[in-house]
């Protein structure tokens, strides 16, 4: 067979294997079900499953995470997230309980067996990785700085240019003026009991700034944009992710795929909404090729 007949044979093969690609994909998701009964017998996959619903512990008072919309539903990052999970169990985004819970009961929650795993705006840590499997991260939390569209100073490089003038206010913690000092290393740090306050300091231009969680800058500067202002600073990086019950690898790995294909793959829709409706930005595009993951 020579170089010309071999290609020819080899396109009418890829034809034919395009042609029954949508058969063979509707095949896969038909079987899907069957195919986690595939798990071991105590993983908590085959519970799910047998049960029609997942089970979520959550909050509710925390926007953009998880709160209560102005028709009085459950909405947030975390609860997409939850939805992510059931439509990916039953190809349907409603199958699933949300459980409130306080964020002390986050992991005794899990590790009882009260919910199948915690979406909670939960920080990654060693110390937490101890007690629950975390899954991929799903956010990138951070501290940003929070200004007003009327300021003149408003933006991170006029915070910084004013020297020991510039005044940010923060919840106050023991690593709170380091944190600030290591930005804005001049500045005066006014530490407040609660985040409301910290807000009301700079409603009240009693602060240039409000240094707070990079999501509530977002969320606050895309839905009040003539109250609230992105100074355009964020930094220290921490990792939000769920948490499961450890030694329940098929589990695991089940969320895991899940949510790197929303994120990453092609079945995006659900994050992607709720990324710029709770953000109020679009996410990175995917482009096809080498794997940025």
């Amino acid at each position: 067979m020579n170089d010309t007949s071999g290609r020819r044979d080899f396109l009418k093969l890829g034809m034919a294997g395009l042609a029954t690609a949508g058969v063979v994909g509707a095949a896969v998701t038909v079987d899907a079900q069957k195919a986690a009964a595939q798990a071991a017998p105590d993983s908590l996959l085959r519970t799910v499953l047998d049960r029609g619903k997942l089970i979520v512990g959550t909050g509710s008072t925390n926007a953009p995470w998880h709160f209560e919309n102005d028709a009085g539903e459950l909405v947030g990052m975390d609860i997409t997230m939850g939805r992510i999970l059931a439509k990916g169990l039953f190809d349907d985004p409603t199958k699933v309980e949300f459980v409130m819970q306080d964020p002390a009961q986050r992991i005794p929650n899990v590790t009882t067996n009260k919910v199948d795993i915690t979406i909670q705006f939960m920080t990654m840590s060693a110390q937490r990785s101890q007690l629950v499997n975390f899954s991929r991260p799903y956010y990138v939390e951070g501290v940003a700085l929070l200004s007003l569209p009327t300021a003149e100073n408003k933006t991170f490089d006029k915070l910084l240019a004013g020297g020991s003038a510039t005044r940010v206010s923060i919840l106050q913690n023991v690593d709170a003026e380091a944190q600030v000092h290591s930005v804005l290393p001049e500045c005066q740090v006014m530490q407040i009991d609660t985040q409301a306050n910290v807000l009301q300091a700079l409603e009240s231009k009693r602060v240039d700034a409000a240094a707070v969680d990079l999501s509530t800058v977002r969320w606050l500067a895309s839905r009040n944009p003539d109250r609230y202002f992105d100074a355009g600073k964020s930094w220290l990086s921490m990792l939000y992710g769920a948490a499961l019950r450890q030694g329940d690898l098929d589990w695991l790995t089940f969320v895991n795929s899940t949510f790197t294909i929303a994120m990453f793959g092609h079945e995006n829709a659900l994050y992607d909404a709720a990324f710029k409706d709770f953000f109020g930005q679009e996410p990175p595009a995917r482009h096809p090729g080498f794997p940025a993951i």
